[in-house]
Formats: C-alpha cells, sequence, structure tokens
C-alpha cells in the first residue's frame, strides 16, 4: 500500500494551517492587523482631524472656517471667560478626584482585607451594579434627588437638618436656589458617578500589599497609622493614580452632568459641545477639546517619573 493511498491530498486550508504553524509570527500579525487598523482610523485619526482643525480659524462676520494655519483660535482659549471655563474644570476635576480617592480608600481596603467569599461577592455586585444601569437615568435620577422638593430636601425638612442646605448654598460660590442648581449638586453627581472607577484600582493594589510586610512593621513597633503613612499608602498609590486617571479625565471630559445639574455653568465639555453645534466654532472647539489632551498628558508624565506605574 502507497502513502498516496493512506493520507488525503492536502489542500488550500491544510497548506495555510501548515504555514501559520511554521510562521506564527504571521498569524499574530494578521489578527492584530485589523483591530491595529480600527484603532490607527478611527482614534488617531479622529485626532489628527481634531488637531488640524484646532489650527484653523473661523470669519468673524460671515462664521466660515478659513483653512489657513493660525495661532489665533488657541489665543482665544486665553480671554478671561474661557479661561474661567478652563479653571472651572480643572478644579471641579480635582475636587471629584480627591473626594471619590478619600470615599473609596476605607471601601477598598475592606474589600481587599476582610470581605471573603459571598461577602467579596456582594462588594463587587454592589460596586459594579451602578455601572449597569444607564448614565443618564443616574443623572436624572440625581436631579429629582437634589431639587427643592427632592427626596433630600423632604429628608432635611423632616429631620430639622434642612439649615444645612441652606448654610451650603449660601457658601459663596455654591449659591443656587436648590442643591439641583448648584455647582455643589454638580460636584455630588460627578463623585456618585465616578466613584466606582476609582474603588475598583485601588482596591486591586490593596489586594497585591503583602500581609507579611504589615505583620513586620507591626512586629517593629509601628502604630497603626504609621504602617498606614509608610507602608499601606506608598504601596496602593499606584491604584490611586490609575483611578485618579479615570475620575480626572472623566470629569475633564464630560458635559452631560454640567447641563443637566447645577447653575448652568461652561465647563470644557460643554463649552466643547456648544461650540461645535450651536455656535458652528468648529476650529475653538477643536482647540477647548485639546486641553484636556494636554493636562492629562503632562499628568501622566509626572505620574510615569513619580513611578507610580511601576507596579501596575
Amino acid at each position: 500500500m502507497t502513502a498516496s493511498a493512506i493520507l488525503r491530498p492536502r489542500g488550500p486550508a491544510d497548506r495555510l494551517t501548515g504555514l501559520f504553524w511554521r510562521r506564527p509570527g504571521l498569524l499574530l500579525l494578521l489578527l492584530i492587523t485589523p483591530p491595529l487598523l480600527w484603532l490607527g482610523v478611527v482614534y488617531l485619526g479622529s485626532l489628527a482631524a481634531l488637531l488640524l482643525q484646532s489650527f484653523y480659524s473661523i470669519d468673524e462676520f460671515s462664521g466660515v472656517v478659513k483653512e489657513e494655519f493660525t495661532l489665533k483660535t488657541y489665543a482665544e482659549l486665553f480671554r478671561p471667560q474661557n479661561l474661567d471655563i478652563i479653571l472651572r474644570t480643572v478644579v471641579m476635576a480635582a475636587a471629584v478626584t480627591l473626594t471619590c480617592a478619600i470615599l473609596a480608600f476605607p471601601i477598598a481596603y475592606y474589600a481587599a482585607r476582610y470581605a471573603k467569599g459571598p461577602w467579596k461577592a456582594a462588594f463587587y455586585l454592589g460596586v459594579m451594579l451602578p455601572l449597569w444601569s444607564s448614565y443618564l437615568v443616574k443623572v436624572y435620577a440625581w436631579k429629582l434627588i437634589l431639587a427643592k422638593e427632592g427626596i433630600l430636601g423632604w429628608a432635611a425638612e423632616g429631620t430639622g437638618t434642612g439649615f444645612i442646605i441652606t448654610g451650603i448654598l449660601s457658601i459663596p460660590g455654591l449659591e443656587g436656589s436648590s442643591l439641583s442648581t448648584s455647582p455643589f449638586g454638580t460636584f455630588l453627581v460627578f463623585v456618585y458617578i465616578w466613584l466606582p472607577y476609582m474603588i475598583l484600582p485601588m482596591q486591586a493594589a490593596l489586594e497585591r500589599v503583602p500581609t507579611t510586610m504589615l505583620e513586620a512593621s507591626a512586629d517593629l513597633g509601628a502604630t497603626r497609622s504609621q504602617t498606614f503613612r509608610t507602608v499601606i499608602l506608598p504601596l496602593a498609590l499606584p491604584g490611586v493614580i490609575a483611578g485618579s486617571i479615570f475620575t480626572f479625565s472623566l470629569t475633564l471630559g464630560d458635559y452631560i452632568i454640567p447641563q443637566i445639574v447645577g447653575d448652568s455653568a461652561r465647563f470644557i465639555g460643554l463649552a466643547v459641545y456648544q461650540l461645535q453645534g450651536t455656535a458652528g466654532n468648529i476650529p475653538l472647539a477643536a482647540a477647548f477639546a485639546v486641553v484636556p489632551i494636554l493636562i492629562m498628558l503632562i499628568y501622566l508624565t509626572l505620574a510615569k517619573r513619580a513611578g507610580a506605574f511601576d507596579a501596575l
């Protein structure tokens, strides 16, 4: 019996399989080429178009975009009203990030150190559950909660603690007829929406802190506060940085929350939305959109130099 009588003739599929087996790098290249092309066209291409538009200007009389390279549009960012938008957005993003870090740390520490079995599953369910509901539904729900006739106002009136809300709304910079029309309300909704993005990376970082280091710190006579400052916090810093990247960047670019909750003060995201839509000033909208990108590039560079990504 000859070999040709036992083995069937090799078809194109067999030859292709043999080629990929001999050259695994070729298979890898074929697999990653489509997503790389998609990323390059959609993400990098849109970024390049954005940067290109930011160097154009708009004719103040006709409203037509002049496709001539100029820095005039970037100079408009330094007008007092535009600087106010940038400063307001950065301050809000920093306040939201700091508050999220303070609120997330005890939750993440409990989940990393003490939650076991069903409690661990309950933790993940509790943190992830808000992410499974619609973003707009959550924001509009908070709009109703913070309204003067909302649940919060009703509870404060019933418990005699309405003076706390009145006191907050009388603070300069936080004024408003109710929490839903106050910058403080905008801040509360931002914290609620982005808090899970701080908890999860922080919990992952705290889980990697070796228990033996905590025991060694205690054996050497360190108090709990000393152990927290010198052992836990430095080792958890990568998680804090990772979480802050989410909360800070998401707050910088969000335009829906300031549009629905608050006193209609403009933030960078809202300015971009209005400039490219209602006003039709696409070059200035593009220049505004470049600001968060530059801020995040500076932030990531500083974090990298500080070694915050080494343990991620």
